[in-house]
């Protein structure tokens, strides 16, 4: 038996597909929209891991992990608050309550649309939990139901979940639709006008195109006159621009390239991207591919039956060249190294690009086992019983 549910048969019944794509899914029953969270909760809890392993390894330093750390903790309290709030779904139970809806081909995470609408409630979180009786009362309340007349406190019990969801968005420090770009400062190198400051920018967005979260760092030279961060013309535009760009179908060249043009003072050195997913489950997810055929036969016990994409697209700053600019004046320009092999590097456009997948032991086994052809380079991500992530090749 499948960690979700019994069976294919059943699995469908839980489903209902919304009429705005069939990609889409509803999840209308309350236990199974309870064991997709606690996936996910399972799957996030690792992720962190994950970021540690790769600085273990040299292939990050602290700053960027911490950064990279960061925006993952905050991914895992979003789904908190989301499973608070799905806590009741569809008709159970007798409740009018809402349903998740979550993209079950391309990506197994929420539609885009869920974390929107999260961020208008938390726009108005306050004011909610003002009207709402406290979690002591509600726990009061439904003991008296229980103790007087014998009946489960369902209605009592779905107010409280409502309560705890608007009170996970008051506290923050979850991933929004777009994380707007913040900044680290590394270090100084030279004095007055012949300085250069080292940042590390980093920013991030839950993409609507393919619904997964993404993260972006990047490396960047600032010779201007004012620090970056207090640079009141500055900042306001970098971010500006660098949220309009952030999209999956866009490359880090394109990226890149077009950052360097319109901030002559600002020289990106380098840019990592992130794609956190897609998600692949065998009772929840309807991808087709080899990690669909090893979850099927790996028959995974219960909070097992998972794999999780994770991608990494970098790009680096090969030389800088001179470029005139007006009479006498000259600007530095970045030429970027794009990956040598076969051509591949222009239709990439980037350096290189890591794929890697993030699994439990007994998924891994059986693909260990089966091997299948586009793997083979795939870093591996193994998460052990005890929570310990081992790296393979």
């Amino acid at each position: 038996m499948s960690d979700d549910i019994k069976s294919t048969e059943q699995a469908s019944a839980g489903f209902a597909q919304k009429t705005l794509s069939s990609d889409h899914a509803e999840l209308t029953d309350t236990d199974i929209t309870r064991r997709y969270f606690s996936k996910f909760d399972a799957i996030t809890g690792h992720l962190t891991r994950v970021a540690g392993q790769m600085e273990a390894e040299g292939r990050m330093g602290r700053d960027e992990v911490t950064v990279l750390a960061g925006y993952l903790v905050k991914l895992g309290f979003t789904f908190r608050a989301l499973a608070n709030k799905y806590h009741f779904s569809g008709g159970s139970y007798g409740l009018t309550a809402q349903t998740l809806s979550f993209d079950r081909v391309e990506s197994g995470f929420p539609v885009a649309a869920e974390l929107l609408q999260m961020a208008s409630d938390a726009a108005q979180a306050e004011g909610r939990l003002a009207q709402m009786p406290s979690v002591d009362k509600l726990k009061s309340e439904m003991v008296s139901q229980i103790v007087g007349d014998l009946t489960k406190p369902v209605k009592l019990q779905y107010s409280l979940s409502q309560r705890l969801y608007y009170e996970e968005l008051v506290k923050g420090q979850l991933f929004w639709p777009q994380m707007h770009p913040d900044v680290v400062w590394r270090r100084n190198e030279g004095e007055g006008r012949h300085a250069r400051r080292h940042y590390l920018l980093h920013w991030a967005v839950y993409d609507s195109e393919v619904n997964l979260p993404t993260i972006y760092l990047m490396e960047v030279e600032d010779t201007g006159k004012y620090p970056l961060p207090k640079d009141d013309e500055r900042w306001p535009q970098v971010g500006a621009h660098l949220m309009a760009q952030s999209m999956a179908g866009l490359k880090l060249v394109t990226i890149a390239t077009g950052f360097d043009r319109d901030f002559d003072k600002l020289h990106p050195k380098r840019l990592r991207r992130f794609h956190i997913g897609p998600m692949y489950s065998h009772t929840f997810t309807r991808q087709t591919g080899p990690l669909r055929e090893v979850l099927d036969e790996a028959k995974s016990p219960p909070g097992e039956d998972w794999a999780l994409a994770w991608t990494l697209e970098e790009l680096e700053s090969r030389e800088v060249k001179e470029e005139r600019t007006g009479w006498f004046g000259s600007v530095e320009r970045e030429v970027f190294q794009l990956d040598p092999f076969a051509g591949r590097g222009a239709d990439l456009g980037a350096t290189r690009m890591e794929r890697s997948i993030i699994l439990p032991e007994r998924p891994f086994q059986v693909l260990a086992e089966k091997n299948p052809p586009g793997f083979r380079d795939v870093r591996k991500f193994v998460v052990r019983p005890g929570g310990q992530v081992l790296s393979y090749r």
